[in-house]
């Protein structure tokens, strides 16, 4: 079961989900553009919900300024990287001691983004599908803390070729999980995003 919160960064009020569990673990789930329909009711932002609840964590999904009741406007992801610590501030004041971010399509940019920025932080990432074919994502520049991407074979906006080609220089020791038949929607394939996405976190 998750509970309507809300969360305050500089004045800007942001509206979100927070799963509750027993565990010292939490997520920050970010949601794809926002300009293209994107927000935290999203199917694949909710695919990962799932997974990580299955797996005993807390999760806190949230729309991005501008975005459904959320206040303030689309900042190009810029401000929405402000949203993103306004949520990892939530959670460590709750005192979850070990917080992940895991975000999909736009939402991966924005986390991308967020952690080059924040260098030296601890939390660890998991990208889905990145659209490298659509933003420039740098993919000469480290991604402090990323440890999995996951993509379709199929998906013309995170291409498994250019993610491959990009993640040594992203994170060494990250893994690349390319699901046969998805493309960017992985409709028809949530059963399969969920399941690698459980057994990643677990």
């Amino acid at each position: 079961m998750e509970t309507e919160i809300t969360l305050n960064k500089d004045g800007i009020l942001l509206e979100g989900r927070l799963g509750l569990q027993k565990q010292s673990r939490a997520v920050v789930i970010t949601h794809p553009h926002p300009l293209y329909g994107g927000d935290m009711n999203n199917a694949v932002v909710s695919v990962l919900a799932d997974a990580y609840a299955h797996e005993g964590w807390t999760t806190l999904r949230f729309n991005f300024r501008g975005t459904g009741g959320s206040r303030g406007q689309f900042e190009d992801g810029i401000g929405e990287q402000d949203d993103v610590q306004a949520a990892i501030e939530f959670l460590k004041n709750k005192g979850y001691p070990r917080i992940e971010l895991a975000g999909y399509s736009f939402g991966a940019w924005v986390l991308t983004g967020w952690s080059r920025n924040n260098r030296g932080h601890p939390h660890r990432l998991i990208l889905v599908a990145p659209p490298v074919a659509f933003i420039d994502f740098d993919r000469q520049a480290a991604i402090p803390g990323l440890a999995h991407v996951f993509t379709g074979s199929l998906d013309d906006l995170a291409p498994p070729f250019q993610i491959q080609s990009a993640l040594p220089h992203w994170q060494p020791d990250a893994r690349l999980s390319v699901i046969q038949g998805a493309d960017h929607s992985f409709w028809g394939h949530f059963q399969a995003l969920q399941r690698l996405v459980a057994e990643t976190v677990r």
